[in-house]
């Protein structure tokens, strides 16, 4: 599973003893594996992370050139590069998504004059923000469906009220990081221009979406008026994102991430992270998106060949380099047996959390990245007999 932002990492939680104990295995046995599916940053100590920031920053960034000092130098590059990227006029730093979604949707309500947002039930922003467009944006929300995949055309026309933006999560995360094929994601936007709506693209994760759309990056930006995206979830930064669209929303934008409190001192750190994954990770992740189909159709053989009664990988082929695999048991029995794997064996299948479903039900998020490639299918399929061997 990604770390990369899990409903456990969003939101404050009192942890009991049990739940810190098993938290500890956890990183411990990640650490000491010999085999994992994903090495994340986030998971590295600060010495690990400082050098490989080290290494990697020649690369990217004159090294002589001053530090940033509130936006300037550095951070004005990154906005450039994610501009180029896109194929828009221009692009904002923000030091959140958060922040960045909250400012592109309240200068849209501005200049449409409705400040309803239409969105997906599973929208990060309904699920992980502690209804932030509400409490602080001053944004209603209104829900165009809650299936577990992207909205349809019909669908945006058939909501029963006026909005005036559009916002779309690429891919969504919650319902299995899933993605419309390209012709139905052109009709959700042409439904929401019959409709006067701005179209906002949710685009924490919008980097790994080439390989489904069979598009180049700027090709799926051009459809919105506006796109968010993270530079950690999927490019391994220290944090961070980027608004980017027309250059007059842009600039508007800059003002309110100061009135925000966005406009930190200097963020060189993580800039010179974005870069870094910009540089390093982004070129790869059509290989990591090609590999997960893979690992998911081995997974999904594996549970088979092992007798599990009920077993799921979703999607089947998967969209991105992540998906979810649904299993009939308790979290903690679950957790157990992976972290027995890893600590006995030094491989360690399913890394992250498991969420509770529903009762004697269970889904892990795994992630493909780089460590992932050098797994064959049947290397995973031997892994899943080994893990389930240690289930009750």
């Amino acid at each position: 599973m990604s770390d990369t932002a899990t409903p456990q990492d969003e939101r404050p939680q009192e942890t009991l003893p049990a739940e810190q104990e098993m938290r500890e295995r956890r990183a411990a046995a990640y650490r000491r594996a010999d085999r994992v599916l994903a090495r994340m940053g986030l998971r590295a100590s600060l010495r690990e992370r400082l050098a490989r920031l080290q290494e990697a920053a020649p690369e990217v960034y004159d090294l002589d050139e001053p530090a940033d000092i509130y936006g300037n130098g550095i951070v004005e590059a990154l906005e450039r590069r994610v501009a180029a990227l896109l194929g828009t006029e221009a692009a904002a730093f923000f030091p959140t998504g958060t922040m960045a979604q909250q400012v592109a949707l309240r200068c849209w309500a501005a200049r449409t004059g409705n400040p309803t947002v239409a969105l997906h039930a599973l929208g990060h922003p309904e699920v992980h923000e502690r209804h932030a467009f509400r409490e602080v944006a001053g944004l209603r929300t209104v829900h165009v469906t809650g299936e577990p995949r992207l909205p349809t055309a019909q669908e945006i026309r058939d909501v029963e009220e006026p909005f005036g933006a559009l916002m779309l999560e690429l891919p969504l995360r919650d319902a299995g990081f899933v993605l419309p094929t390209w012709e139905e994601l052109t009709e959700v936007v042409e439904a929401a221009r019959e409709r006067d709506a701005v179209v906002h693209f949710d685009g924490a994760r919008l980097w790994e979406c080439t390989v489904r759309f069979g598009r180049p990056l700027h090709e799926i930006a051009e459809l919105a008026d506006s796109v968010y995206v993270s530079f950690y979830k999927s490019l391994d930064g220290f944090g961070g994102a980027a608004l980017a669209g027309p250059k007059p929303l842009v600039e508007e934008a800059k003002t309110w991430r100061h009135r925000y409190g966005g406009m930190v001192f200097q963020q060189f750190p993580t800039a010179l992270a974005a870069l870094v994954g910009l540089e390093r990770e982004l070129p790869r992740l059509p290989d990591y998106v090609r590999h997960a189909r893979v690992v998911a159709a081995a997974l999904r053989e594996g549970f088979a060949g092992a007798g599990v009664p009920w077993a799921r990988v979703h999607p089947e082929e998967p969209h991105t380099h992540q998906f979810q695999v649904w299993l009939p048991y308790e979290p903690d029995v679950l957790a157990e047996a992976a972290v027995r794997q890893a600590e006995e064996t030094g491989t360690y299948l399913f890394v992250g959390p498991w969420e509770a479903k529903g009762p004697g039900l269970s889904m892990n998020e795994v992630t493909v990245t780089a460590e992932g490639l050098e797994w064959t299918a049947r290397d995973v399929r031997a892994a899943v007999a080994d893990f389930v061997a240690r289930l009750p």
